[in-house]
Formats: structure tokens, sequence, C-alpha cells
């Protein structure tokens, strides 16, 4: 039960700086754009900012010039993601929670996952929403084949003292407007 205490005053805490820093308007995807260049063509997944969360639409419109992006798609609780394929322009529809889907198309597999997160630290941890989809849909797709994950945030979100989980999913990468963080 304690973890769970834990875990949830760390998310209030970083929501709080991280909607600070997003009422700036200072976050920009110039950062993971870059680190995605290196990887034109990879199929990948992007995500439809939701409320504070840093927006990686501009990254993602490049992307799909190159090779296919998706958007995640909640199946149901406790089912890992499954990723619609996303181009600019196409239209869009309220999915669970809130955030935007392709209203239509077909269903790819990412060999990159960009991340939304709530935390994040130095080390490729991660702290998320709370509901596991991205640990799930990573373990999955991990044990398919190599896959990518980065987490993309405001510098302001990263915490040195995350309470993390062995369930929890490492990112490989974590892109914010200030730089890239290799753990």
């Amino acid at each position: 039960m304690a973890d769970m205490i834990d875990k949830s005053a760390a998310r209030t805490a970083a929501f709080a700086r991280r909607a600070q820093v997003h009422a700036t308007g200072q976050g920009t995807a110039a950062y993971l754009s870059a680190v995605l260049a290196g990887y034109r063509g990879v199929p990948l997944s992007g995500y439809m900012a939701m409320r504070t969360e840093i927006d990686p639409t501009a990254a993602m419109a490049e992307a799909a010039a190159h090779g296919p992006v998706g958007v995640p798609v909640i199946m149901g609780k406790g089912l890992p993601l499954q990723f619609r394929l996303w181009e600019p322009g196409c239209t869009m529809v309220p999915g669970p929670f809130g955030a935007q889907i392709p209203a239509s198309g077909d269903w790819m597999q990412p060999e990159i996952v960009i991340v939304p997160l709530v935390a994040f630290d130095r080390r490729g941890g991660r702290l998320g929403y709370g509901g596991g989809f991205y640990d799930r849909t990573l373990e999955l797709l991990r044990s398919r084949r190599p896959t990518l994950a980065i987490g993309f945030a405001y510098a302001a979100q990263q915490d040195s003292d995350l309470p993390l989980e062995p369930t929890d999913q490492p990112l490989d990468l974590i892109v914010t407007e200030q730089g890239v963080i290799t753990p």
C-alpha cells in the first residue's frame, strides 16, 4: 500500500511541474524530430497530446512523410495498446479516456514507440498514468522484435527518485524540449 501512496504523491508533484512548464508554451518537438530523422521509414507510434502533455505532432508529421506512423488505441482495461495508422489531416475521433484516435484506418505494429509520461529519471525510468498500458504494450512488442521506447517530456518532468516496479518497462531514450538523454 505504501507503494501506491508513493506513486500517487510522485504523480501529483510531476503533474504540477508539467503544467507549469506547459503554460509557458516553450515545448517543441525539434529534438524529437532530430532523433527520428535517424530512423526514416521505421514504423513508429506517436500519441495525440492531452491536457499538459508535450506535443509530438510536428515530429510525427515529418516521420509520416517517410514511413508508417500510428497512434495508440486503448482496447480495454488490462490489455496492451493497439496502433492505428495516422497521417496529418486524417479524421480524428475521441477514443477511450478522451485521447484522439483516427476515425478509420489500418492497424500497424511500431518498432519505435514515442511514450508520453508523467515523470522520468535519467536511467530510463518512467512514471506513467497508472494503467500499465505502455508497460504491457512494450513488453509484448519487445517479445516479438527489438522495440525502441522514446520517452517524450518536458525537462521539468525529470525526477531522480521515482517509485519504480519490476514490471515497469525502461525507456531507451528520453527526449525533452532541451535535448536528448541516453540512459
